[in-house]
Parts: C-alpha cells; structure tokens; sequence
C-alpha cells in the first residue's frame, strides 16, 4: 500500500514562510506527477502547483511568483516553499500524485491526508 505522508503545516503570520513536505512510502518503482492542493472551508479543493518527474512545473495564478514547488526524487518527496503567505492561504493542504507504479500494479490519483496551514493577519 502506498501512502503520502504530509508535514510542514502550521500557523504563521502573514508574509511569513512554510515549508510543507510529502513523502511518498511503499514499494513504488516510479512516480508521476506530484502536486499540491489546497481546500479553505467552504471552498473547493484546488490546485496550488504541480512538478513533473522531469521537474517542470506548473502554478496557480495566486500563488505564482510566492510559493516553489520541488521535488527529491531520490527520497520521493515533494516540497512547497511558501513565502510572502497571505490570510487568504489558509487551508488544508493535499499532497497528490498522479501515477504510481508498484509492485502491485499501476496506482492512481494518491492522496495524504492534509496539512493545516493558517495565516494570521
């Protein structure tokens, strides 16, 4: 079974900086794309960025320029530096991978189980 372990989530004030981190555990041969989503209560989990396995990446217009993601494929992590945060990034953050392969076959569309991350104002 494979599992995405978040951390990293925390309270900070505005213009602060976090650093969330998801590691990926199990017998996995490969991973895919890994990203990051975010839910603010009362809204619908969208999407913060994504990395490819050959490092390119992709950002949500509101969070471009402040926030990197970066990813060790070595150690199967994927990261989220957070800088210049806003009130308005309070969510539960979700670590997700697109495709997996494992030793039980092929694994789609995983998630953890969310990291809180509050911005005081």
């Amino acid at each position: 079974q494979v599992q995405l372990e978040e951390s990293g989530g925390g309270l900070v004030q505005a213009g602060g900086s976090l650093r969330l981190s998801c590691a990926a555990s199990g017998r996995i041969f490969t991973i895919g794309a890994m990203g990051w989503y975010r839910q603010a209560p009362g809204k619908q989990r969208e999407l913060v960025a994504t990395i490819t396995s050959g490092h390119s990446t992709h950002y949500a217009d509101s969070v471009r320029g402040r926030f990197t993601i970066s990813r060790d494929n070595d150690k199967r992590t994927v990261y989220l530096q957070m800088s210049s945060l806003k009130p308005e990034d309070t969510a539960v953050y979700y670590c997700n991978v697109d495709r997996l392969t494992t030793s039980w076959g092929p694994q789609y569309d995983a998630w953890g189980q969310g990291t809180q991350v509050t911005v005081s104002s």
